[in-house]
């Protein structure tokens, strides 16, 4: 009796148990739904990161129409925006379009667009800049006239110039030139990455049709070619060719034609290359060659086309129609370097900018020996108004000195003939510990990186290539000594790469400090990454992919703990790009507490500042000038209590969370109220910088009363400082 009481009571449990869990889980299933509603929902304070990176690149076009910027230097913008423009199109849309072939729908997390929806949004935007392109273009080669340089076409020759071009043709350009006619015996030729080559339709004596294809690229003969009757007039050589290519097929009628130009996908999967039975270097070097010969994100016509020859060539090339772009300027921008260096050969120097070049810093002695002085103080180089001169100077010094015994570097991008790498060597040879960690997946710069490691190692470096994971994003070096008081460091941290030319052209910072406490750290960041392993926690650096982005996230927190103690809350961050949603989800909750945030943002910003409710408390600033704007700050803090860092990373998720990363604090005084007066001289540049306004917008600004360019004073300033030492 008992029993059966005890199993109806059993029954009765279990039941109630399956009840409670079914009102559960769909408690949990309601709750999904919701959450994927409001997923849905349009984020005000969100945008899609394609699309601000093509709101930067107008920037970067507008620049090229900007008559306040000298004529020349216009050029160079317009070349740089059609560059940008394809690494974007080889990178990003090349991504997008892989994500289209999966298996699963992808939706990016700010704006819950598909991959598919981002493309078509990507290309409507971009014919949109296609006709701001061509009209600046116009505008450009307008003003170039009464300057002696005209670019024209046929239709502008007399007949006797016409002539003189022909035989030219004939001689100079014809007999390199290869014509393929596709047939059965001679298919679809490939077509490389970014050559121009001259299409046509062909038509023969019975009406059967053909498609031609001429590679217009070529080192034998100049892009530009004089015409020898005038004086600085150019025509481009894909234009020639186009023009006589019927002398190429005598036995055909050229019913139409125009140059073409392809835009290859460059989103090659190197997480791919890791498995043990492989020669890592190897293994990248083929993958790279692969990337060489993989499919079309876009095509770019010179001339209208019929439909049929449209699809003829889409099917050829493998593009979609809608990836069909028609040019109303030169496919390839190039040419105007040469533009350029006719101007400069006729004395027209006032259409260049005022030549600047790196300074010697004022905080060091370059004639003394540079590691006592390093002891003494920490150095902060801000390039490029300073030279990158003195660290490569203490590199070598380092390579000669009898208290170093090792040093280490992560490298990422290096120069042609890189001086950083001849110091490593030079220390390699006499005897000193030297690791170098290269990081071969650096984008497009892969097969640099392979030919350095491989220079290194056969100088006795020891070369690591990364982690399973994770690129080494880093600009770490450390110099190990021994002294008589035991082991001493000297720890360079910068936010750009190790690179001569780019420290002439970019604007980044480098810290160089003796700090005890830095230099343990930074040792710790290169045995784990000797270990194939990342820093689990930090005292002082801010180390990605473990400690970076969760102490961000701490000190934006202590932040809106001091506003809410009825306190100020401030913080200054100065990146090249925000997508990195958890920080700026932060950011909003600390401009909603009350905490004055100002950001620079060079490039992609995903967060919409001064939106009600959000992010009435942030501003964000923008500033494409001369140089790139490449150096990151992190600022937390009033005056009295605030911390500031510089680091290798800007606030996107790759870099917070999927990368080695460094920030190191700057602890100096000095150094401190420098970089506040740098931020604070940025966040008030009204020449360069432009406000982005809560409908998603970049606005002129206009406050002083005379204009600042913010990176002209650094300049300004670097001579200033550099004539006073000596």
């Amino acid at each position: 009796m008992v029993w059966n009481h005890f199993l109806d009571w059993l029954i009765d449990c279990l039941e109630k148990m399956k009840k409670a869990e079914s009102r559960s889980g769909k408690g949990i299933i309601q709750m999904e739904k919701t959450e994927s509603r409001k997923e849905k929902t349009k984020i005000p304070y969100m945008m899609n990161r394609e699309l601000s990176w093509l709101k930067f690149n107008e920037r970067v076009l507008n620049e090229a129409g900007n008559p306040r910027v000298p004529l020349a230097e216009r050029l160079t913008f317009a070349s740089i925006y059609q560059s940008n423009l394809d690494e974007f199109y080889s990178v990003r849309v090349g991504t997008l379009m892989d994500q289209m072939e999966s298996s699963e729908e992808v939706r990016e997390n700010k704006t819950n667009m598909t991959s598919e929806e981002q493309v078509k949004a990507i290309l409507k935007v971009t014919r949109e800049l296609d006709q701001k392109k061509a009209a600046v273009y116009e505008q450009l080669m307008g003003e170039l006239e009464p300057k002696g340089v005209r670019l024209i076409n046929f239709n502008k020759l007399s007949a006797e110039e016409g002539k003189l071009l022909e035989t030219y043709f004939d001689h100079e350009v014809a007999p390199y030139l290869s014509a393929n006619i596709v047939s059965k015996q001679q298919p679809f030729p490939f077509l490389k990455n970014k050559d121009i080559y001259a299409v046509a339709l062909l038509e023969t004596k019975g009406g059967k049709t053909r498609t031609a294809i001429i590679p217009c690229s070529n080192n034998v003969f100049r892009r530009l070619i004089d015409i020898p009757t005038r004086k600085g007039t150019f025509m481009l050589s894909e234009e020639l060719i186009l023009h006589f290519l019927p002398k190429m097929f005598k036995n055909y009628e050229v019913k139409e034609k125009s140059l073409l130009r392809v835009t290859r996908n460059a989103d090659i999967d190197t997480e791919t290359v890791y498995d043990e039975d492989l020669d890592y270097r190897e293994a990248m070097g083929n993958l790279i060659k692969q990337r060489k010969r993989m499919n079309p994100v876009r095509m770019e016509l010179s001339r209208e086309l019929d439909k049929k020859m449209i699809s003829t060539l889409c099917k050829a090339v493998h593009v979609e129609k809608d990836h069909v772009f028609l040019s109303r300027v030169p496919l390839d921008m190039a040419f105007v370097f040469a533009i350029q260096a006719y101007l400069k050969n006729t004395n027209q120097e006032n259409l260049f900018y005022q030549r600047r070049t790196p300074r010697t810093t004022s905080q060091l002695d370059e004639k003394s020996h540079l590691i006592p002085q390093i002891m003494e103080k920490d150095v902060l180089l801000s390039y490029p108004f300073e030279s990158i001169r003195p660290f490569i100077n203490l590199l070598y010094e380092a390579a000669r000195d009898e208290s170093v015994v090792s040093i280490k570097m992560t490298l990422y991008r290096l120069a042609n003939k890189s001086q950083i790498v001849d110091a490593l060597v030079e220390a390699a040879e006499n005897g000193k510990e030297v690791v170098v960690l290269v990081e071969l997946r650096a984008r497009f710069d892969e097969e640099s990186n392979i030919v350095y490691s491989k220079i290194l190692e056969e100088a006795g470096c020891r070369v690591i290539y990364g982690l399973n994971g994770y690129k080494v994003h880093s600009k770490l070096c450390l110099i190990s000594r021994k002294t008589e008081d035991g082991v001493s460091y000297i720890t360079q941290i910068g936010t750009g790469n190790y690179n001569e030319k780019t420290s002439a052209l970019y604007t980044d910072l480098s810290l160089i400090t003796a700090n005890y406490g830095i230099g343990k750290e930074a040792a710790e960041v290169f045995a784990a990454l000797l270990r194939g392993e990342t820093v689990e926690e930090t005292n002082l650096l801010l180390v990605a992919p473990k400690c970076l982005q969760n102490k961000v996230l701490d000190m934006i927190d202590e932040e809106i703990a001091h506003v809410k103690n009825g306190e100020e809350g401030y913080i200054g961050i100065k990146i090249n790009s925000l997508t990195d949603k958890v920080i700026i989800n932060k950011l909003v909750e600390a401009s909603q507490a009350g905490v004055k945030i100002e950001m620079i943002v060079r490039g992609i910003c995903c967060l919409i500042p001064e939106v009600e409710g959000y992010t009435e408390n942030i501003k964000v600033v923008s500033i494409v000038g001369r140089f790139l704007e490449h150096s990151r700050i992190y600022r937390f803090g009033t005056k009295d209590r605030e911390k500031v860092y510089i680091a290798s990373a800007d606030f996107m998720t790759r870099n917070t969370v999927r990368r080695v990363e460094v920030a190191a604090p700057v602890l100096d005084e000095k150094l401190k109220e420098r970089l506040d007066w740098m931020f604070e001289t940025m966040m008030n540049d009204d020449e360069k910088g432009k406000c982005l306004t809560a409908k998603g917008n970049y606005e002129d600004r206009s406050f002083n009363e005379v204009k600042l360019n913010s990176q002209e004073l650094f300049y300004a300033m670097a001579y200033s400082n550099a004539e006073k030492t000596h």
